[in-house]
């Protein structure tokens, strides 16, 4: 698939942001790093500012987050007849592989987007909150748990919030906490989430 110019650009320069941080990447280096000529204004022809590019991609990334929640709920039932903690680690393994995916602008939030808090409310909105939203959702929906009582938002935060600082740790510290490697993080994580509620504790006795 051929990509445009102006998807270059946003790709590049969140890239160089995460690396270099946001004030320390140039107009320039962005272009060179998109294939144009450094300086030439390249940019400009498709945003208005440095500011604008950063902004694109975090919608971009918004709107990516978006489809993928909608998709994984789509098939919150395909693989019903596998056992529940295993559809539990199926979960946790892609909420790291989203991690991983989304790491530059990860990186972008905690080093740069304290100077423009509207972009971090974006990307709560965008991105944070669907994220644990869906969790929540999915939980609700499999049918272990069906008719249970829980509050899933919190149960979501919960294991959410552990996936989260498992991958934080993991990539500021170059190594998981205690050395715990992502197949025991996994599989104990299934394990919390079948303990956190009336019905997994149930089902695992």
């Amino acid at each position: 698939m051929t990509t445009s110019t102006r998807e270059r650009i946003v790709a590049e320069s969140l890239r160089l942001f995460a690396e270099r941080g946001y004030a320390a990447t140039s107009v320039a280096e962005i272009e060179a790093a998109a294939g144009l000529s450094p300086g030439a204004g390249g940019l400009y022809r498709h945003f208005r500012s440095k500011e604008e590019v950063l902004a694109s991609a975090i919608r971009e990334h918004i709107e990516r987050t978006r489809k993928q929640v909608t998709d994984v709920l789509s098939q919150a039932t395909v693989y019903e007849d596998r056992p529940l903690h295993v559809r539990l680690k199926m979960t946790c393994h892609a909420g790291l592989a989203k991690m991983r995916e989304e790491q530059d602008l990860i990186r972008v939030l905690f080093r740069d987007l304290d100077q423009f808090p509207n972009l971090v409310a974006e990307m709560r909105e965008g991105i944070v909150n669907p994220l644990y939203d869906g969790i929540a959702s999915w939980l609700a929906a499999q049918p272990e748990f069906e008719g249970a009582d829980e509050d899933w938002p919190a149960i979501a935060s919960i294991l959410g919030g552990a996936v989260v600082n498992y991958w934080l740790a993991n990539e500021s510290m170059y190594e998981p906490p205690t050395r715990i490697d992502e197949k025991r993080f996994v599989e104990s994580w299934a394990r919390l989430g079948m303990g956190l509620t009336a019905s997994g504790r149930e089902t695992a006795s």
